[in-house]
């Protein structure tokens, strides 16, 4: 059982989901250690960026471990344990950007873990579905709830209710994806995304993140006037200073993210 955490000195931390022997699905332990990486992406002030991605080439994740979960399922009374074991895709609030270099198989619980990442490289052999409906089930921890703000209604509607998934080709081409590179480019890709990324000044980054997807549950003038009122506070900040310094000076900004 691992799920694999290291942070660059760039501030960029990986994650990878090690469990190659079963496509990188995940049971019970997994999601909660899962869980205690984005927490710590999260308070780490030397992180400034995060990838997730999939030990192995064949897959990304194919999410929840169906046959540890059939023959363990949850009890009831753990509907209302809400805040337990948060997760990006559950509603656990990371304003890092992160970054999903997908190397495989995407598949249901994999797929709503993508769908929550802001940056997205694929390999050109990846392949993604939301299949649960195949199964009886539906797809969760926003599924249902993000695929169409992600993708055009019939093709989001396509996926779920069919339950066929599509390749690399058509993840880009719809806008899923950012971009399909070979797989032996996939992390290096990545890397370079949060590289320029990680340059940037930190708090203006996730302030700008948090401003960009507040903005789906906002009318246009409160989140008008909420981006005044943060733009304000970060022009106190010493980031806020050197940036203009840097730039007349022609040099690199060396931000602090204070």
């Amino acid at each position: 059982m691992a799920i694999d955490y290291s942070v660059s000195d760039e501030g960029i931390a990986l994650i990878t989901i090690n469990r190659p022997e079963r496509l990188n699905a995940m049971d019970a332990e997994h999601y909660k250690a899962l869980s205690e990486a984005w927490s710590t992406v999260r308070d780490d002030p030397a992180v400034r960026v995060a990838i997730v991605t999939g030990a192995g080439e064949r897959s990304f994740t194919t999410g929840a471990d169906i046959k540890s979960f059939l023959t363990a399922p949850a009890g009831l009374s753990e509907m209302w344990l809400t805040q337990r074991d948060q997760l990006l895709n559950r509603g656990l609030e990371v304003w890092k950007p992160i970054i999903a270099a997908v190397n495989g198989y995407c598949l249901g619980g994999g797929v709503t873990l993508m769908l929550a990442t802001d940056i997205r490289i694929a390999a050109s052999h990846a392949t993604f579905s939301v299949a649960e409906v195949k199964r009886g089930v539906i797809p969760g921890n926003g599924g249902t709830q993000r695929i169409l703000e992600q993708l055009p209604y019939a093709v989001a509607m396509e996926m779920l209710l069919t339950g066929d998934g599509i390749d690399a080709v058509a993840a880009e081409r719809w806008g899923l994806v950012n971009k399909v590179v070979p797989k032996e480019d996939l992390l290096d890709t990545a890397y370079a995304y949060a590289r320029r990324i990680a340059a940037n000044a930190p708090l203006a980054v996730q302030a700008a993140k948090e401003l960009a997807v507040r903005s789906r549950e906002m009318d246009r003038n409160t989140g008008l006037r909420f981006e005044a009122v943060i733009n304000r506070m970060l022009g106190f900040t010493e980031d806020a200073k050197e940036g203009p310094a840097a730039f007349a000076a022609k040099r690199s900004p060396e931000f602090k993210g204070r």
